[in-house]
């Protein structure tokens, strides 16, 4: 009978698991950024003048949630936070996100997804789908264990 050639085993120790990642959505354009400043300060106005800076930049998750902060009314609310969440949801996965792992408020560019999600779970809930809103915050405290709510 053949001796059995073993592979070669490296002194270090294997790690079956570094723990969750954690994923940090990038910068959105100066541009963007710029016009949604403006947009906030501009009044009365800063309504259509936010919502003119998402339809300019419909991937940029601030601007939904600022947009959705200052609908007119629950519904339109609950939608403007629905697609910052699914638009985050597409920005997070072109990121390198699989589905688990952390997106934390501690950084600045995941506060538009993190916001859009939190407006989600809020208006959800105003709207009576309670299972939504329960799910919503569930992701958010899985995305961020400190989240406290309050954002």
């Amino acid at each position: 009978m053949a001796a059995v050639a073993w592979p070669v085993v490296p002194d270090s120790p294997v790690t079956l698991s570094g723990g969750l990642g954690e994923t940090v959505l990038p910068e959105p354009p100066e541009s963007a950024s710029t016009a949604l400043a403006d947009a906030v300060g501009s009044g009365s106005a800063a309504r259509d003048a936010i919502s003119q800076v998402v339809a300019g930049h419909p991937a940029y998750l601030e601007a939904w949630a600022e947009l959705g902060d200052r609908a007119r009314d629950e519904i339109e609310a609950y939608a403007c936070y629905r697609v910052g969440y699914h638009r985050g949801l597409d920005a997070l996965r072109a990121a390198g996100w699989r589905g688990s792992g952390y997106v934390r408020w501690s950084r600045p560019t995941n506060r538009g997804f993190l916001r859009a999600l939190s407006g989600l779970s809020r208006l959800a809930a105003t709207i009576g789908e309670t299972a939504e809103s329960d799910r919503c915050r569930q992701f958010l405290t899985q995305l961020d264990p400190d989240w406290d709510g309050s954002r």
